[in-house]
């Protein structure tokens, strides 16, 4: 699935020749560019069999600078249908773009593509927006179905429709029922198989192809160097080399199944514990602390191919003060693309988040193109960052030169995706990918206290933190099918804690206790036993139940340190 660099590069420069002195379109009336001499005929319609920088590079030379401004823009919007929405998904369309349906957004502003969204409770992201339109894999289908019928009668219809969405999987994870659902990440991290993390992703991004959607923003790449909530368990750990190979393993897992992999958040999150979707971190190590922390996962992503980078709203002190990296040259084009080598797209993480929003939305989205990205995620109004792009080129504020760049590198990823047959919706949960999730999760269960055998005898007592009914019962569940009689009071109390929860949520007469996201809050158990699977999935309850009733070692290590354990008790 990786683009070949030189091939890439020949079709940039060869357009920029092309076409930077094209004239801008009527505001109302888009129009082609005009070929590069009048003896020229405009460049033809891009070939099947072409390869996928060729293919953009003659797409790019028949499109309007209407066409190209909405190529850039990859929205949110409300509803769950293309065309047909309830009066407040029409109500929230009016006020983000001045329409009533998502299908009716595409068409006005020739998008490149949609964000897909969606919160669960634990879900640290939540306030990123107030829309909601996943629901269940089918209502999902025939969204994307919908929304890529209404770009495929644009200029650029032929190049697949970007639908993307954040399913990282753990307690960011938009798509929740009748999908597989894999460990977190840090669970993956604790495993330290590359190769089991691959093959789970590699479900993940047939399931997420079969629903219609070929871009997740994801995996994560933040070396959790801090104890940041934001972050946490959607990191794969605080070692870079850990994190590394598990990033690789990730990428190549979706984007064997057709699914552009968008790493992030770089430059590296994790090295802040302070939340962009409320101010901007500030990211205080020195540049050696840098190239040697953030950067590797990042470098490891790009190495395996990420046709994909999400850039930050972060102050980086040691390369440009004061500038979040998503409006940082330095950070996106000299670092990122300059020492980090990565010739695809750069997407902003969402321009809807405070740190995005001390611009207007038109200037805000200028900012970002020429800082480097080429793609403007979840803007807060697609009218203005349309209007706004479109005066920036017309007054040349906005290269475009630098505006067929991006289109170029976007639609060369399209088509890097396109002329694949997704597979069927049969294919969701089956018993193949449940079997990935499985071996990726018990391998993840890390044992900081307690024996090596069976850490409970007769009968179980499964308790845990308020609100979390649905993880007992998925617990309950694997432990009698494990041969475990559980009952509902007066047997070994096992007790479960997981996002959100503290010390205040632990319970003191519990003979084990299990923290099911990042494993800090047991440095203040009293348990004999304690253990940590990363993760509520079903997968994580299973393996858990396999060590609970003697019949799996915990074999996983903790990917991050807890004050006065061990990374593992049990483990190779």
């Amino acid at each position: 699935m990786s683009i070949s660099p030189r091939r890439a590069c020949v079709a940039l420069a060869a357009l920029t020749a092309l076409l930077v002195s094209g004239c801008t379109g009527e505001p109302d009336r888009p129009r082609p560019s005009p070929p590069a001499s009048p003896s020229e005929p405009p460049s033809a319609a891009p070939s099947p069999s072409a390869d996928p920088a060729a293919r953009a590079a003659a797409l790019v030379g028949t499109l309007s600078d209407e066409d190209l401004v909405g190529q850039v823009l990859m929205p949110y919007a409300y509803g769950s249908s293309a065309t047909r929405v309830s009066s407040g998904s029409a109500a929230g369309n009016r006020a983000l773009a001045g329409v009533d349906t998502p299908a009716e957004m595409v068409a006005k502003y020739r998008l490149g593509g949609v964000i897909l969204v969606g919160f669960s409770a634990d879900d640290p992201t939540s306030g990123n927006q107030e829309t909601t339109n996943v629901d269940n894999p089918k209502q999902v289908h025939d969204l994307t179905t919908g929304l890529r019928a209404a770009a495929g009668k644009l200029p650029a219809g032929a190049a697949p429709f970007l639908i993307g969405t954040d399913q990282e999987y753990g307690v960011v994870t938009r798509i929740t029922d009748g999908v597989t659902q894999l460990p977190s990440p840090l669970a993956a991290g604790a495993a330290g198989d590359p190769k089991l993390t691959e093959a789970a992703w590699r479900a993940a991004g047939a399931e997420l192809a079969a629903m219609g959607i070929n871009m997740d923003f994801a995996p994560v790449a933040d070396v959790l160097a801090t104890r940041s909530t934001v972050i946490g368990s959607r990191s794969f750990g605080a070692d870079p080399a850990t994190a590394s190979t598990q990033v690789a393993g990730a990428v190549r897992g979706l984007q064997a199944e057709g699914v552009a992999a968008s790493v992030k958040h770089f430059p590296g999150h994790g090295l802040s514990a302070t939340d962009s979707h409320k101010d901007v971190p500030v990211i205080a190590q020195s540049r050696a602390v840098l190239d040697r922390t953030a950067f590797p996962p990042f470098r490891a992503g790009i190495d395996a191919g990420a046709l994909a980078v999400m850039s930050a709203h972060l102050d980086v002190k040691a390369v440009d003060p004061g500038t979040p990296a998503t409006f940082s040259h330095k950070l996106l084009t000299d670092v990122l693309r300059g020492q980090l080598g990565f010739k695809g797209v750069v997407v902003t993480d969402g321009m809807n988040m405070p740190p995005a929003k001390r611009w207007s939305p038109g200037e805000a989205a200028v900012r970002a193109l020429n800082a480097g990205n080429d793609l403007i995620l979840m803007t807060p109004n697609v009218g203005q960052a349309y209007d706004g792009l479109r005066a920036a080129l017309k007054d040349g504020s906005l290269p475009r030169a630098r505006l067929v760049d991006a289109v170029t590198r976007i639609l060369t990823m399209k088509f890097t995706l396109a002329d694949r047959a997704a597979p069927a919706m049969s294919t969701l949960g089956s018993a193949e990918h449940r079997q990935a999730a499985d071996a990726l999760a018990a391998a993840a269960v890390t044992m900081l206290r307690g024996r090596c055998g069976a850490p409970v005898s007769g009968p179980v007592t499964v308790s845990s933190s308020a609100g979390r009914d649905r993880t007992r019962a998925a617990l309950t569940e694997a432990l009698s099918a494990a041969g475990v009689k559980v009952v509902p009071s007066g047997g070994t109390v096992v007790h479960l804690v997981g996002y959100g929860d503290g010390t205040k949520d632990l319970r003191a007469d519990a003979a084990v206790t299990v923290a099911m996201d990042t494993p800090y809050v047991l440095a203040g158990a009293k348990s004999p036993t304690l253990l940590a699977t990363y993760s509520s999935s079903r997968a994580s309850m299973t393996g858990l139940a396999g060590v609970l009733a003697g019949k799996n070692r915990p074999t996983g290590r903790s990917p991050v340190k807890v004050a006065g354990l061990p990374a593992t008790t049990c483990g190779t």
